[in-house]
Parts: structure tokens; sequence; C-alpha cells
């Protein structure tokens, strides 16, 4: 059986989940088989040359036309486009793979969610660092209880590409396309993997009340090859303090004016038998201290039985962000392809959603927020 994929945008998204789909067969040999079958797009011209250097066989400019004819549809595009494609596709029967955060709204995304529900397939969120093996490597101590019961856990993850006030204005950068800023763009990542790795009832359990600050440093931005300027209306950098509902508390961060930080996002756990942190910026190292030990051990997760390895080099040898690209789609076109669940699924997504949603009333309304 052959999957023919239709993907919805082809920029940043779309060519780490082309690069992704190309390399399954050659390092995932018990993937699905998967064509490449369209690339959906606005722009004609652009989109020929980027279905060529993608590998796909076809284009179109209308999802409409598409979601009811492809296997499995990639919803790739601008986060004011996630909702409608999405539940078209799930209501055609379609299984969907959706980039984060689920929608700009609350309201979009218990929409997407209540419409995963009702069909019939896998609907995925595309949560790429749940796949990065010093995580999984986490998980399992984590799991196994070696940390013993989690009192506090930290997040952040740290940007420095719109530090510059001339950087040009984008999507990103407007309240109905993106919903938030940094909150949204970066937030939702760690949301989800504290929910991943703490949000077990017998770990931490879930978030239950938030207090969030929100700032735009830059109110408005140029347009980019024009002498003209748009409105900056999404928060810059957030920050989160976190109730979880076993008695847990956490701190969020996220910023886009992180000034050294191309890509920065850390994680740590605290437990009452120890501890562990984590870098995305050495994604191959996990550092943990266990209660007899006199400091952290740096673990580099590369050894054959670590999580995924197995697939690609010799032991010792790194894996990179894009790796965790194709470890998501091969987890996700394997659900499909065997008729099982996916996870992060939009009911996960839909969980971040609400945590964000949250921060965004605490800092408006200037107090803590129960979530529902």
């Amino acid at each position: 059986m052959t999957l023919e994929v239709g993907i919805l945008g082809y920029r940043f998204m779309g060519k780490a989940h082309a690069n992704a789909l190309a390399r399954l067969p050659m390092f995932f040999p018990e993937a699905p088989d998967v064509e490449r079958s369209v690339l959906i797009g606005r722009d004609e011209s652009a989109l020929a040359d980027a279905a060529d250097r993608l590998g796909f066989d076809s284009t179109a400019t209308d999802w409409e036309a598409v979601v009811d004819d492809v296997d499995v549809f990639y919803n790739l595009g601008p986060n004011h486009l996630h909702a409608e494609p999405a539940i078209a596709a799930l209501e055609a029967g379609t299984p969907v793979f959706c980039e984060k955060p689920l929608a700009p709204t609350l309201e979009d995304a218990t929409r997407m969610a209540d419409a995963a529900a009702d069909a019939d397939v896998p609907a995925g969120c595309a949560f790429n660092y749940r796949f990065v093996p010093a995580i999984r490597y986490a998980k399992r101590l984590l799991e196994a209880g070696e940390l013993g019961e989690i009192r506090q856990v930290r997040g952040r993850y740290l940007q420095d590409w719109l530090v510059d006030p001339d950087a040009p204005w984008s999507w990103r950068n407007d309240a109905e396309l993106a919903g938030s800023g940094a909150l949204g763009d970066l937030g939702s990542h760690t949301v989800d993997l504290l929910r991943f790795l703490v949000g077990s009832d017998e770990l931490a359990g879930e978030i239950e009340r938030v207090s969030g600050h929100l700032q735009t440093f830059v109110d408005e931005r140029p347009l980019e090859n024009s002498d003209e300027t748009r409105a900056v209306t999404v928060d810059d950098a957030y920050s989160a303090q976190l109730a979880f509902e076993n008695g847990a508390m956490g701190t969020l961060e996220g910023t886009r004016f992180a000034t050294g930080h191309k890509n920065d996002h850390s994680i740590e756990i605290h437990g009452s038998k120890g501890s562990l942190r984590f870098s995305l910026e050495r994604l191959n190292e996990l550092e943990v201290l266990r209660a007899d030990d006199r400091g952290y051990q740096t673990i580099l997760v590369t050894d054959e039985d670590d999580p995924y390895v197995d697939h690609w080099w010799p032991p010792g040898h790194v894996l990179g962000w894009e790796h965790t690209f194709v470890h998501e789609n091969y987890e996700f076109l394997s659900a499909v392809a065997d008729g099982d669940s996916f996870e992060p699924s939009f009911a996960d997504g839909l969980a971040a959603q609400r945590v964000l949603s949250a921060v965004e009333e605490s800092d408006d309304r200037g107090e803590w927020i129960t979530l529902e």
C-alpha cells in the first residue's frame, strides 16, 4: 500500500517535512510507502519551483479540491489556515497532520479537536520535540520513577531573530494570522513537552492554574522591500507561572528577543530523588542527577539501544534537528497505515492551546487563571 500525501505549505515546515518523507525509506524501511503526491499553495510560479525541489508529482492552488483525493493531508500553512482545511479533510475521512500551534484561537482549536474526535482516522499535531531521542530517554527515566516525586519544572525557549527593530514584518507578527507571538510559536512547544514528560497522574498531572505576562517590545516593523510599516499585534516575549494538579510548580518563558540565542529550548525537571535538564542546542545530550550523585552526569544519547538511534548511524554519531521530523513522520504514517491512534493528537494540541489561552487571559486580567 502506498500513501498519497498532499501538503499545504512549501516554505520552512514544508521543506522540513518533505525532507523527512524523502528519508523514510532509506532509514526506516518498515515505514509505509509514501508518494509525495501534491503540493498546495497560492503562488503558481513559486509552487511549481518548490514542487520540483521537494519532489512532488503535482501542484494545486485549491486545498478543497485535494483534501478528499489524497490518503493523508498535511496542513503546514500559517496558523490562520489550520482550521478550515483540517476540518474539511477530517470530515472527508482523510487523516490530518497539522503544524503547531493547533490554531490561532482556543475556539478554532476546539472545533478542530471536535472534528478529530468525530473522525475515525488519525489526526496529529506536529510537536516534533517529543521525538528527540534524549527526550524519549528522559520520559523513560521519569516513568520508571527515577526522579521520585516531581516538585518543580522549568521550560524556556529563547530565540533572537526579531532583536533588530528593522527586521521585516511577517504573518507571525499579526494576531489575526498567528493568534499570538512567542507564546504560541515557542510556548506551545514547551507546554507540550512538559505535558508529555510529567503530565501523567503518576507524576505532576495536568497544568491546573497559570499566571502570565506578555510583552511587545517593537510596536511596528517595516514591510519587506517597502518604505511602509505595519503594526505588531502579538507578544515578543512571555513568561508564566504554573501550578500542576499534583502539587508541582513550574515556570515558563519564551522570547524572540534573546540576543545570542538561536534556538535554545531548555527543560529542567526536579524531583525528590533527582533532576534532569535538556537543551535543544545540545539535543544529543541529557544531563541527569540521581540521589547519590555528586553532580549532574551528561549522557550522550547515541547508543544503539537509545530511542530511534538504531535506525541511523553507528553509536556515537550524533543526530540533528531534521531527524525529529523523520521520527514523527514515521510514527504518524505508521499509525495511518495500521489504523492506530497517534500522539501528539489534536486533543494534545487543544490541551496546549488551553494553557496558552489562559496565559493570555491572565496577562489581560492581572490574576491567576484556573483551567477548565
